[in-house]
């Protein structure tokens, strides 16, 4: 017999970073042509995930590792495909599977929660991404997400 679901929420900033020398996303497939939005771009995270916005002064809660392309020819709408991983604290070693639609430009995006393991076995809920910062010259970002999990 299952235990009882409950609804937790997580709120953390999420630090993807393009510039050398500490990247933690890689371009691993670039536009076969030219693009407005930069369709079919892929690239690959490794990204920390931070109690707070500043990556130096912020504890460190996890980290999101997966994928995310560029998936639309219209506008800059990603497929992102990721774990949030979480290292310390009562979650430590458990994680929450996220994948779906992020038009990065919108204030705030929605994209579901698919599942999860350790802690988060049998997971669903849905993940708001709103944008704290972000760099146009060297496409750094920082992103707060909110993550609103059912889980056992």
């Amino acid at each position: 017999m299952m235990k009882k679901q409950k609804l937790s929420h997580f709120k953390f900033y999420w630090h993807d970073t393009y510039s050398a020398p500490n990247a933690t996303a890689v371009p691993i497939i670039q536009p076969a042509g030219p693009s407005p939005t930069g369709f079919g771009s892929v690239s690959m995270i490794d990204d920390p995930i931070t109690v707070g916005p500043d990556l130096k002064t912020s504890k460190l809660v996890g980290r999101a590792q997966g994928l995310y392309g560029i998936a639309s020819q219209h506008e800059v709408a990603l497929l992102m495909a990721m774990n949030f991983w979480f290292v310390e604290g009562k979650y430590n070693g458990s994680s929450i599977s996220i994948m779906g639609r992020n038009q990065v430009f919108n204030k705030v995006r929605e994209m579901p929660i698919i599942g999860g393991s350790g802690l988060f076995r049998f997971a669903t809920g849905y993940a708001h991404a709103s944008t704290h910062t972000f760099n146009l010259t060297n496409g750094d970002a920082v992103v707060e997400y909110n993550l609103y999990v059912l889980h056992y």
